[in-house]
C-alpha cells in the first residue's frame, strides 16, 4: 500500500512524539511505501533541534521513509497564545506545503493531537478523497482542560463547546477512529462516534530504547547498590499532578529511598521550589536528559512513578515501563489503575493524595528486589501480549487495508 502519515510530531523528538516514527518505519519494513508530513522537531524544549534549519519545507529520507517537514512556530511553554501559534502554524504549513506530498496515498494515518491537524486532514479527505484513520492519542477538550489551558471565566464554556464541535467534525470525516483505552472509547461514544467506526489500537512503545541492556546510572549519580530508587521521567505540567509526589517523599523516612525526577515542563520551577521550601532531601531533579540516556535511567530504577489527573487515558510512558520490565507506582484512577491491576505490574495509589503515595513508596521498600523484579516481569509479559509494536502494526495495517478497500468499492 501507499501509506501516508500526518503528524506534527516525529523523530527525533522523544517520548510520545517518537511513536509515529516507530509506526512509519514498521510499516515500511512490511513493504509499504510510506510518506510522512510533519513539522521541524522542537518538542519538548520548544526550540528547533540542532542539525535543523527552519525553512518553508524540507524533504528528507529516513531509511526507507520519505519525510516532508514544514515550517512552524516552535514553542512548548506555558503560554496559551504561543502554544496555539505552534499548533496553528503547523496546520497552515502542512496545508500549504505538505499535503501534496501525500496525494495518491491509499490511506492516511493521522495523529489527532493537536486538533488543528484537522485542516490538512480535511483537505486530504475531501479534496484528494483519501480515507483517514484518525488515531486519538489525546481526548480534546479534556486534554487541555487537565493541562490548565482552557480560559477561566465566561469564555470557558463556549471555548470548550467549540473544541468539542470541532472534534466531532474530525470524527465524522474519518473512515475509522482508533482509541487507545476503554475510557477513551466511552468518551468517543458519548461524542456521537458510531461504534462500528471505532477500532481499538492501544499505544505501543519505542522499543529501540530497550533493545540493549545499558549500564545503569547509580555510580554516576553517587547512589549505593542498596538504595531504593523511584524514578519519574517525563513532562512536568498540571496534568501530571507531581506536587503530591514531592509531599509524599517528605513523609518517607526510609534512609535507603531516593526519588529521581527527570524531564521538564511548566511546573518544573514550582516543583523544585516546593521541594526546597519543604526541605525534602530524598528527591533529586536531573533536568532533561537526552533521549539516548533514558534507557540507562530506566535501568537505574527499582520502580517507575506514573501520575495522571485524568482517568480516561493511558500515558505512553506506561508502555515503555512495562516493556522495560520495571514495576510501577501509579498514582492514578481509571484506565491506568485498571491496567496496573490487570497486568500485575505494580502498586496503585490515590492521585493527589500524598499519604497514599507515601504508603506505596514504603511498600516498595518492604517488597524486596526479588519481588519487584517479579512485578516487572509480569508487566513485560503483559506488554508483549497487549502493546507490542508488532501487535500495533498488525492493527494499524489491517485497518488501513479495510479503509482502502472501502474507498475502492465506493
Amino acid at each position: 500500500m501507499r501509506v501516508g502519515l500526518l503528524s506534527q510530531w516525529f523523530d527525533p523528538e522523544p517520548g510520545p512524539a517518537s511513536l509515529p516514527g516507530v509506526l512509519a518505519h514498521g510499516l515500511a519494513r512490511r513493504g509499504h511505501e510510506v510518506r510522512v508530513v510533519t513539522g521541524f522537531p522542537n518538542y519538548p524544549a520548544g526550540r528547533i533541534m540542532p542539525g535543523y534549519t527552519m525553512s518553508r519545507r524540507a524533504d528528507e529520507l529516513h531509511g526507507d521513509v520519505r519525510v516532508r517537514r514544514v515550517a512552524l512556530y516552535p514553542s512548548h511553554d506555558s503560554s496559551s497564545v504561543r502554544r496555539l501559534a505552534n499548533y496553528t502554524s503547523f496546520a497552515a504549513s502542512a496545508l500549504a506545503s505538505g499535503v501534496s506530498r501525500l496525494r495518491g496515498a491509499d490511506a492516511v494515518w493521522v495523529y489527532n493531537s493537536p486538533i488543528t491537524v484537522a485542516l490538512p486532514m480535511w483537505y486530504l479527505r475531501y479534496v484528494y478523497k483519501i480515507p483517514v484513520l484518525l488515531h486519538v492519542f489525546d481526548m480534546w477538550p479534556e486534554n487541555i482542560e487537565a493541562s490548565g489551558f482552557l480560559p477561566a471565566g465566561p469564555l470557558r464554556r463556549p471555548v470548550r463547546n467549540g473544541i468539542s464541535a470541532w472534534c466531532r467534525a474530525m470524527y465524522r470525516s474519518a473512515a475509522r477512529v482508533a482509541y487507545i483505552s476503554p475510557g477513551e472509547k466511552e468518551l468517543l461514544l458519548r461524542q456521537g462516534v458510531p461504534e462500528e467506526k471505532l477500532v481499538y489500537i492501544p499505544l505501543w512503545s519505542d522499543e529501540r530504547l530497550i533493545a540493549e541492556r545499558p549500564v545503569d546510572m547509580r555510580s554516576e549519580l553517587g547512589l549505593s547498590p542498596d538504595q531504593i530508587v523511584l524514578v519519574y521521567a517525563g513532562a512536568m505540567g498540571e496534568a501530571q499532578g507531581l506536587e503530591a509526589l514531592i509531599d509524599a517523599c517528605a513523609l518517607v523516612d526510609d534512609p535507603r529511598f531516593v526519588c529521581l525526577i527527570a524531564g521538564s515542563g511548566i511546573s518544573e520551577g514550582s516543583l523544585r521550589q516546593r521541594a526546597e521550601v519543604a526541605g525534602v532531601t530524598n528527591v533529586r531533579f536531573l533536568g532533561r536528559l537526552p533521549k539516548e540516556r533514558m534507557s540507562a535511567l530506566m535501568a537505574t530504577s527499582d520502580a517507575q512513578y506514573v501520575s495522571m489527573r485524568s482517568t480516561y487515558t493511558i500515558p505512553s510512558k506506561v508502555q515503555l515501563i512495562l516493556a522495560s520490565a520495571r514495576p510501577m507506582l501509579a498514582a492514578a484512577d481509571g484506565d491506568v489503575a485498571t491496567l496496573v491491576r490487570d497486568s500485575g505490574a505494580g502498586i496503585t495509589a490515590r492521585p493527589g493524595d500524598a499519604s497514599s503515595i507515601a504508603d506505596g513508596i514504603r511498600l516498595l521498600g518492604r517488597s524486596g528486589r526479588e519481588h519487584l523484579r517479579a512485578l516487572g516481569s509480569q508487566g513485560c509479559s503483559y506488554y508483549a501480549q497487549t502493546f507490542s509494536v508488532a501487535s500495533a502494526l498488525d492493527r494499524v495495517e489491517s485497518t488501513l487495508r479495510q479503509i482502502k478497500d472501502v474507498r475502492r468499492s465506493s
